[in-house]
């Protein structure tokens, strides 16, 4: 028996390695969000059915290959993974931390460099969110953080750099923003827009149309992009990357329906995407605050996002539709379930509500449910 850390897990996913997964949580939590990959075979029984023995699942599993077996939290997979060895010498792996760590684990990835910047996504793979660094010289900007802020700051000084800009494209619904905690970890200014409703201390972003940072000038253009949230923004960077927020994915388009005003944000999203968006050239590379599917949206060089020309392709509903067409194809796509807890942890972005660790631990628990997918 063997443990597996979320690291070992995730590069055995990326790499496409076959693998089986032993789920023991309960069947809703199992269906509600799974590890998932492009090669991967799964087998899900409840721990409560295991306890007196596992003999009756043994002809559901592989004998020519590692089990990782999967509870919430460690505990339950370590003991069934000794249960497996034990009855038939089946060699069994657990996964260290259970789907709390999975939870948690974000690796970086470098998407552009060029002389003047260099951009890495944060990959958040057990959650679905995508987080930013873009150094410059010894400054960095960091897009839409996550609360695992010494992350940041130990990959900043790995590069050299100071982060001076720290932004958030929006209000997030689905987890515990970390843009403000790291703003006042390391002294730099933190930028929201005010229409978010926040009463943190922040830079408003609606009073920039560019930021700054390093020797060069390093155009940040504030795109404003309602739609989502009516704050929502997306970040040009020198004309090459667009960071989307929660706008435009790789296979869809925010969701605009957390707010109450489903069909009147439909519309603003419209605007965003036939208007401000349709000026922007088709080989920018778009990346997102999130993805649903990390197997269909990973790119080949190892980023979730693709070229504003590619995504265009993709989603029929950016070409071609009216106002009221657009509207009625995204109001009725929004039909699917909200992201659990979201208005505590949008209080908790706002600064209305504090939380303990244990506390954003349980809020942020399952999959990201901030896109509405309509692609083909």
């Amino acid at each position: 028996m063997k443990g597996l850390s979320p690291k070992e897990l995730n590069e055995l996913l990326v790499k496409n390695e076959p693998i089986f997964i032993f789920d023991v949580r309960n069947v809703f939590d199992f269906n509600d969000w799974k590890v998932e990959g492009k090669e991967v075979e799964y087998l899900n029984i409840p721990y409560f059915e295991l306890i007196d023995g596992v003999e009756h699942v043994m002809d559901k599993l592989p004998q020519d290959r590692n089990v990782i077996v999967i509870c919430a939290k460690e505990g339950s997979s370590i003991m069934v993974a000794e249960m497996l060895e034990e009855a038939a010498g089946l060699q069994a792996n657990y996964l260290i931390g259970g789907m709390k760590g999975w939870n948690e684990y974000l690796y970086p990835v470098k998407v552009y460099q060029d002389q003047e910047i260099t951009v890495h996504q944060f990959i958040r793979v057990g959650k679905g969110c995508l987080s930013y660094m873009v150094t410059s010289g010894e400054e960095a900007l960091v897009v839409d953080a996550s609360r695992f802020v010494d992350r940041y700051i130990d990959f900043a000084n790995e590069q050299g750099a100071t982060i001076t800009h720290v932004v958030d494209s929006h209000l997030h619904a689905d987890h515990i923003s970390g843009g403000h905690e790291l703003a006042q970890k390391t002294g730099a200014n933190y930028y929201l827009m005010k229409s978010e409703g926040a009463v943190l201390d922040f830079h408003s972003l609606e009073n920039y149309e560019v930021l700054t940072f390093a020797s060069i000038t390093l155009e940040v253009l504030a795109v404003k992009t309602p739609g989502h949230t009516p704050g929502s923004v997306s970040f040009l960077v020198n004309g090459k990357v667009l960071f989307s927020g929660d706008t435009i994915f790789v296979t869809g388009l925010g969701r605009p329906d957390l707010g109450g005003k489903a069909r009147e944000w439909a519309a603003d999203l419209y605007h965003t995407v036939y208007g401000k968006v349709a000026q922007i050239a088709d080989d920018v590379i778009v990346l997102p605050g999130h993805y649903a599917k990390f197997a269909e949206e990973l790119h080949e060089a190892g980023y979730i996002g693709n070229t504003l020309g590619h995504i265009r392709k993709m989603n029929d509903v950016m070409n071609g539709k009216t106002v009221d067409e657009f509207v009625e194809v995204v109001a009725a796509a929004t039909s699917s379930e909200t992201p659990p807890n979201f208005e505590e942890i949008v209080a908790i972005n706002r600064g209305m509500r504090s939380a303990t660790l244990e506390e954003k631990q349980e809020l942020e628990i399952g999959p990201n449910r901030c896109a509405v997918h309509h692609t083909h």
